[in-house]
């Protein structure tokens, strides 16, 4: 800021002498051509010493016309450039000290907005989109905490109680089931964050094919078999056949086995789960619904959110990034997810792609 200030005087050389050089050259110019006029149209040559003292008169003239000039502009600059810039190199102090909360006032009404006000107004949103982030990281890290504690805290006690001389085969087999089941959770976490940092950080990059969706989606359901017969869940299907996709494969795994363990997972017994594939237009559409216990309004806002869980009863079977990751694979596609949901009836996850046409021969 100081530095700026030194460079940025009212009256500084500099613009003085732009403003001479120009004025001497444009004033000489128009006196050669006025004297020159007047000579030929009179016939009567100038005396050297009326010229030698037009010159230096003219030449006075450019010198307090230029410091007139180099002072209006210096007090122009100063009100109309110099403040609205030191009000964006304060605000960016701020912002390089952390404190994503400074913004900076608007200098004119919105029906004389200049260039500065246009600044001003990218870098108010870059400091709200900062300050956004700076949240999501706080809370990102305050939940990885949180969540890692949880297992961990559940290995170690179990991990004591499996020390006890005398212990029944019953309980060991009881306790070391709790940590095998906590060291997944565990594992499981940590994987989907890896994965979520990677396709936040675009570290993944799709591998494009061409094949049937139906397909996939018969196979990622078929994986939960065993949920859904211990639960005796009865499931119903309507897929349209011959539903081509061109994206990739892996990525859109990701999205139907979250979904699929969702709906088994807020299903209770006997509930039912219903998948349907269809074909509007240019697009596939994906229906995975259930007769779980829905979401609320407020909860559905969130959902796609990083450890966002709704449900806290539920909040043991996972870790608040399964839709998160749904949502990333999802943008990165170039495909649409949307919820609809009713508290105590279920939820209807629907999902858009784009469908690959095959025209018959």
């Amino acid at each position: 800021m100081k530095e700026y200030r030194k460079r940025n005087q009212v009256f500084a050389i500099r613009r003085y002498l732009a403003f001479f050089l120009l004025m001497a050259f444009v004033i000489t110019c128009c006196m050669l051509l006025f004297l020159n006029r007047v000579s030929r149209e009179t016939g009567i040559e100038l005396d050297r010493v009326h010229v030698e003292q037009a010159a230096k008169l003219t030449f006075a003239n450019i010198l307090f016309l230029s410091l007139l000039c180099t002072l209006i502009d210096g007090i122009r600059r100063r009100i109309m450039v110099d403040r609205p810039v030191r009000q964006i190199i304060k605000a960016s102090e701020q912002i390089m000290k952390g404190n994503f909360s400074v913004r900076i006032p608007s200098l004119h009404s919105p029906d004389f907005m200049d260039g500065f006000d246009v600044i001003g107004d990218y870098f108010n949103k870059m400091a709200q989109e900062l300050a956004g982030t700076e949240s999501l990281r706080t809370d990102f890290i305050a939940n990885v905490s949180h969540e890692l504690k949880t297992p961990l805290a559940v290995i170690q006690n179990y991990g004591t109680l499996l020390q006890q001389p005398g212990l029944s085969e019953e309980k060991r087999l009881e306790y070391a089931k709790a940590v095998t089941e906590s060291s997944r959770r565990l594992a499981d976490l940590i994987t989907n964050i890896l994965k979520l940092n990677k396709l936040e950080n675009q570290q993944i990059y799709p591998d494009v094919e061409t094949y049937d969706l139906g397909e996939q989606l018969c196979g990622c359901l078929l994986s939960f078999e065993n949920a859904w017969e211990e639960k005796e869940l009865e499931i119903e299907t309507e897929l349209e056949e011959e539903v081509q996709v061109k994206t990739d494969r892996e990525l859109l795994a990701l999205v139907w086995n979250n979904l699929f363990s969702n709906a088994v997972k807020f299903t209770e017994p006997h509930g039912k789960i219903s998948l349907s594939l269809k074909t509007e237009g240019e697009y596939a559409v994906v229906e995975v619904a259930d007769t779980g216990c829905g979401i609320p309004p407020q909860v559905g806002k969130h959902i796609f959110e990083k450890f966002y869980q709704g449900d806290t009863s539920h909040a043991t079977q996972g870790n608040g990034l399964g839709l998160a990751l749904v949502k990333r694979v999802i943008d990165i596609v170039n495909g649409e997810i949307a919820v609809s949901s009713e508290t105590g009836k279920g939820s209807v996850f629907t999902v858009k792609l784009r469908r690959e046409r095959h025209e018959t021969p």
